[in-house]
C-alpha cells in the first residue's frame, strides 16, 4: 500500500509540474517566486560566509602564534567549498536545486559548529577539518545564484543572477559589523571571542537550508528541463528555446577564466587585510567595518551590474572587472596602514571588481551550457573558482610573511590585467 500511495503522490506532483508547460504566466510567476525564495536564503547565507572572511585569519593567527599561516583558513574553507561545489552541482543535477542547495547549507552549518568547538578546546586539527566543512556554505551561497537563472529567458540571465546577489548583501554586511557583538556574546557563554561570528554562521547557514527546503517548490531546474523538452524558452509561450549556448566550450572556458582570475585576486588581498590592519593598531570594530564595506561592494552593486552585463555585454564588463581590481590593488599597496579611508576605498573597489567578474563570467557560463548538463557544469566551474580562491588564500599569508602586504596587493592588481587578453581572445574567436 505505501508504494501505491507514493505512486499516486508522484502522479499528482507530475501533473502539477506539467501545468507550467502551456502557461507562460505560471512560468513567470514561478520565476519571480524562485528569485524571492533564493533571495531570502541569500540573506542568511551572506551572514554565514562573513564569519570566515572577517575573523578566520585572526583565529588561525591566535591559535598558531604566527602570521605565516594566517591565510590557511581562507585556503581551507575555499578548498572545502571546491569539493562542496562539485557535490552540490551533481546533487542538483540529479535531484533538483532544492535538495542540492539545502544539503550544502546544512553541511556548512555543521562546519561552523566545528570551528566553535575547536576554538573552545584549542584544537588546530579540528579547526582545519571544520573549516573545510564550513566551506560548503560558501560554495552553496555561490551556487544559489544559478538557481535564479533556471527560469530566466536569455535576456534576463545576468539580471536574475544580480537580484539574488543583492540580497546576499544584507547578511554579508551585517555579519562583519556584528563581530564585536558576537565576540561579547561568545565570551558570556564561555567561548573565545574570535569564535563568536561562527555562532552566527552556524545559525545563518541552517536557516538558509530550512528556507530552501520548505519554500523552493516546485523545483525551478525540474520545470526548466520540462520546458526544454518541449523546446520552449522560459516565460515565453511557444517560443523555441535558443540553441546558441549548447555545449559552447569556448564560452565555458572564458567564463571560468574570468571568475578564476577575479577570485584569486580578491581572496588574496581580502584575506590578509585584517592581519595587516591588526599590525597597524586597528581593533576588531575597525576591521569589521572595512570588511563590511568590502562585502557590501561584492554584492550590493549587483542589480546595476546585472543590467549592465545584459545591456553592454559580458566581455565589456569583464574588462571593467580587470581595471577595477588593478586600481584596488594599487590603492591597497600604497595606502598608509593607518588610513581607514584608503583601506575602505581599496577593499570596496576589490569587492566591486569581483562583482563585475563574477556576474559577467556566470552569465557566460549559463549562455554556454545546456539545461540537461547545466547544474553539473556549473558545479565543476565553481570547483575551479574555489580552488583558485584556496590558492590565493594560502599564498597570501606566505607572500606577506616573506615580503609585505604592499607586495601582495601590487602583484594582485597586476595579475588582474590578465583578464584583458582573455577577453580579447574570446572576442576574436567570435568573428
Amino acid at each position: 500500500m505505501p508504494h501505491k500511495e507514493d505512486a499516486e503522490a508522484l502522479d499528482v506532483q507530475n501533473a502539477s509540474f506539467q501545468s507550467y508547460i502551456p502557461s507562460s504566466e505560471k512560468q513567470k510567476a514561478l520565476y519571480k517566486r524562485t528569485l524571492f525564495v533564493i533571495s531570502i536564503s541569500q540573506i542568511f547565507g551572506g551572514a554565514g560566509l562573513a564569519a570566515g572572511v572577517t575573523v578566520g585569519a585572526l583565529l588561525a593567527q591566535q591559535m598558531l602564534g604566527t602570521d605565516a599561516f594566517a591565510g590557511l583558513p581562507a585556503a581551507l574553507f575555499t578548498l572545502g567549498s571546491a569539493g562542496a561545489a562539485l557535490f552540490v552541482g551533481r546533487l542538483s543535477q540529479a535531484y533538483g536545486r532544492r535538495l542540492g542547495l539545502t544539503a550544502g547549507f546544512m553541511v556548512g552549518g555543521l562546519g561552523a559548529i566545528g570551528v566553535i568547538i575547536s576554538a573552545m578546546i584549542n584544537s588546530i586539527f579540528l579547526l582545519f577539518i571544520s573549516l573545510l566543512i564550513y566551506g560548503a556554505g560558501t560554495a552553496t551561497n555561490l551556487q544559489a545564484r544559478y538557481a535564479g537563472t533556471d527560469l530566466a529567458n536569455s535576456k534576463q540571465r545576468a539580471t536574475a543572477i544580480s537580484v539574488t546577489m543583492v540580497f546576499t548583501t544584507f547578511g554579508a554586511v551585517a555579519g562583519p559589523n556584528l563581530v564585536n557583538v558576537m565576540g561579547k556574546f561568545a565570551l558570556s557563554i564561555g567561548v573565545p571571542s574570535l569564535a563568536g561570528p561562527f555562532i552566527l554562521a552556524a545559525a545563518a547557514y541552517t536557516l538558509a537550508g530550512i528556507v530552501l527546503f520548505i519554500m523552493l517548490r516546485p523545483d525551478p531546474l525540474v520545470i526548466a528541463r520540462m520546458l526544454e523538452a518541449t523546446n520552449q524558452e522560459p516565460g515565453m509561450k511557444g517560443h523555441a528555446a535558443s540553441t546558441e549556448h549548447t555545449q559552447n566550450k569556448r564560452g565555458i572556458v572564458v567564463g571560468a577564466a574570468i571568475m578564476v582570475l577575479t577570485q584569486i585576486v580578491m581572496v588574496a588581498i581580502m584575506t590578509m587585510t585584517p592581519v595587516h590592519m591588526r599590525h597597524h593598531g586597528h581593533d576588531l570594530g575597525a576591521i569589521g567595518l572595512v570588511i563590511g564595506f568590502h562585502i557590501g561592494a561584492m554584492y550590493l552593486p549587483s542589480l546595476v551590474t546585472g543590467i549592465l552585463v545584459d545591456k553592454l555585454g559580458r566581455t565589456a564588463m569583464a574588462i571593467a572587472a580587470g581595471t577595477t581590481l588593478l586600481l584596488a590593488g594599487l590603492i591597497a599597496a600604497f595606502a598608509p596602514g593607518d588610513s581607514m579611508l584608503l583601506l575602505v576605498i581599496a577593499l570596496s573597489l576589490l569587492g566591486l571588481g569581483w562583482n563585475f567578474g563574477l556576474i559577467s563570467g556566470t552569465a557566460l557560463i549559463v549562455d554556454s551550457t545546456d539545461i540537461s548538463t547545466r547544474a553539473k557544469t556549473q558545479g565543476t566551474v565553481d570547483v575551479l573558482i574555489a580552488l583558485s580562491g584556496a590558492a590565493g588564500g594560502a599564498l597570501s599569508g606566505m607572500i606577506v610573511a616573506g615580503s609585505s602586504y604592499l607586495t601582495l596587493s601590487f602583484v594582485g592588481g597586476i595579475l588582474s590585467l590578465l583578464l584583458v587578453p582573455v577577453v580579447i581572445w574570446s572576442r576574436r574567436s567570435e568573428k
